[in-house]
């Protein structure tokens, strides 16, 4: 995972996610119509965390990159943590990759991700933040 930040730092151009297994998954960008929908479903998210009386809340977008306990560094489209985790962290924990599983995850397919495989390989990403203690995760099939 520090390899991985540091090419991502040299790269700043590139979307990519690290697989568990050190492998890079290199990203496209999303068209208009997903890039809209992800605005507005963080925007929600967002709307909803400030008014929950629920507690606090840290919510992000999908450009974070979260370090989850298998050595993998994902980005999902958005996400949802009790801000207690997060100022749990250290100044330096907070500025890279938060190493910790949100909350809450949200991945929203695109037309990129059509086909058995592509929501295949998002339902596999869905068990893997499970699997590093998610609470709850959405997968949206727009």
């Amino acid at each position: 995972p520090e390899q991985f930040e540091r090419v991502c730092q040299a790269n700043p151009e590139a979307v990519l996610e690290l697989a568990a297994d050190g492998h890079l998954i290199i990203m496209t960008p999303t068209g208009g119509e997903t890039g809209a929908r992800s605005l507005r479903l963080g925007q929600r998210l967002l709307l909803w965390a400030d008014g929950s009386g629920a507690g606090a809340w840290i919510v992000f977008d999908s450009s974070t990159g979260i370090r989850l306990a298998d050595g993998s560094v994902l980005s999902p489209d958005a996400a949802l943590l009790l801000e207690e985790r997060w100022q749990a962290l250290t100044p330096e924990q907070r500025r890279g990759f938060p190493p910790l599983c949100p909350d809450l995850v949200l991945e929203q397919a695109s037309p990129s991700d059509e086909g058995l495989r592509g929501v295949s390989a998002l339902r596999r990403k869905m068990d893997q933040y499970q699997a590093n203690g998610a609470l709850l995760g959405w997968l949206l099939l727009p």
